[in-house]
């Protein structure tokens, strides 16, 4: 198969963040080897994981981050705009990171699937493997003031003006 058809279908969607904006580190102790173990693929769309939000870490945010904001997007979902898996803001500035409960004040919003919370991946049986991109904005608010329910897209095009600093990893999924 060629790339002109191994592409068919796949389009480019905008990263959110601006150019220039910083750059800092983000690391999970849950993606081992690039992949998601069974406890973080979802429990839904003919999955059977256990749905456990990834755990992460982050350092080195620019000066004047006044909050952030966690994303999972899935660019190669067969949808024409990709697939939101997780999005949570309001992370208050002086946190280095998320584990199993967010801390106090943090929203939990809504993924493409209209549920609040983390949703593992779980791509169709035999696509090609799709990646997950994990990222942690850098945010210059300490509130993005969006209620939970807000629609994911909506909620990065608010946070998108917003950003000053992003770090990001990617973990594979296929099945």
């Amino acid at each position: 198969m060629g790339k002109k058809e191994a592409e068919f279908g796949r389009v480019s969607v905008r990263s959110g963040v601006p150019v220039g904006a910083a750059r800092f580190t983000v690391t999970s102790p849950d993606i081992v080897n690039g992949r998601f173990p069974q406890e973080h693929w979802a429990n839904a769309f003919g999955c059977d994981g256990g749905n456990q939000p990834l755990r992460l870490a982050w350092s080195g945010a620019p000066a004047g981050t006044r909050s952030f904001a966690v994303t999972m997007f899935d660019p190669d979902a067969p949808t024409g705009s990709g697939f939101w898996h997780w999005l949570v803001w309001d992370v208050p500035a002086t946190a280095t990171g998320l584990g199993a409960t967010p801390p106090a004040g943090v929203v939990t919003g809504a993924d493409d699937a209209g549920v609040q919370g983390y949703l593992g991946p779980c791509p169709p049986v035999g696509d090609r493997p799709h990646r997950y991109r994990i990222t942690v904005y850098a945010l210059d608010t300490p509130s993005l003031a969006l209620p939970a329910a807000t629609p994911a897209a909506v909620t990065a095009f608010s946070m998108s003006g917003h950003v000053i600093g992003h770090a990001q990893t990617t973990a594979l999924a296929a099945r």
